[in-house]
């Protein structure tokens, strides 16, 4: 359903890029725009208001006091969470339609910055929606998801066990759960595990809803290390439906039944200090030649 749905909207927002493209090249340029440069943040969404304050809303916020002289916007990639605030009486642009809302507010430059968590399937969609538009502007710029590279990765890796402290001796292990995906990018979440246990954070680890590692590969883990006390933190950019219904609900619901004591942190990526301050060196190397 979500794939049907998220195949209509990007068809009619194609049907309309043609004629916008015409009407946009042949209206004059916003005389106070054509030389500034737009930021687009980019994030999945979520339907929840609270975790959208600490997460989006703050990113969003960083950027702007990051770059002042930038007219700072962002949209949502997921069709479903659109569709669903717009049911509130809340606007959210898909890429495609505040690309071509910006083009025709008059910037010729713009930053492109998503808050992915890996170069998956949202990844992809956000590129293509991109090179459907990048002949209207002089200049657009994809920035990088958070673990694009292996530095990358060894300092998230490093941010969150010093967040999220465990202790093998006294049975207390922290699991790190992600969405997954179904392209080869979910061999990221394997790639985080090894990195937390080659640094030695050997009650430290990674799983999935969606993809690899999953939910038994996980527990067969903590099984073998007699973990007793498990904290489930979210691996996601909010803390929204996967973090409230699978991380807290089944995921806990799963172990409790297993006899482990179960903590979870309902803490999305996005509220941590370090982890916005990486997004903001990744628009900083879209700066670069």
């Amino acid at each position: 359903m979500k794939r049907t749905l998220s195949t209509i909207v990007v068809s009619i927002c194609l049907l309309c890029v043609g004629l916008h493209a015409q009407e946009i090249s042949s209206a004059p340029a916003l005389p106070d725009s054509t030389e500034r440069t737009a930021l687009l943040m980019v994030h999945y969404g979520t339907t929840h208001n609270d975790t959208r304050s600490k997460t989006i809303d703050a990113i969003n916020e960083r950027a702007r006091s990051t770059f002042p002289g930038w007219e700072v916007r962002e949209c949502y990639l997921s069709p479903v969470v659109v569709s669903r605030l717009a049911a509130r009486g809340v606007k959210k642009d898909l890429p495609l339609e505040a690309l071509l809302q910006l083009r025709a507010d008059g910037y010729r430059r713009v930053k492109v910055q998503p808050t992915c968590i890996i170069d998956g399937e949202e990844m992809e969609a956000l590129r293509r929606d991109v090179a459907r538009t990048a002949s209207l502007f002089d200049e657009v710029r994809v920035g990088l998801p958070l673990t694009y590279s292996v530095d990358d990765c060894r300092l998230v890796a490093n941010i969150l066990a010093s967040r999220h402290p465990a202790d093998a001796r006294q049975k207390r292990h922290v699991v790190f759960v992600g969405h997954g995906s179904s392209t080869p990018a979910t061999a990221l979440y394997s790639q985080m595990d090894y990195m937390l246990k080659a640094a030695g954070h050997m009650a430290h680890h990674v799983a999935t809803i969606e993809g690899y590692p999953t939910f038994d590969t996980c527990l067969e883990q903590l099984k073998a290390a007699k973990a007793r006390h498990i904290v489930l933190v979210p691996f996601l950019f909010v803390a929204g439906n996967h973090a409230v219904k699978d991380i807290a609900g089944e995921w806990r619901l799963r172990l409790e039944q297993e006899g482990f004591e179960v903590e979870v942190v309902l803490e999305g990526l996005g509220e941590v200090p370090e982890i916005q301050e990486m997004y903001i060196d990744h628009i900083k190397s879209l700066q670069k030649p």
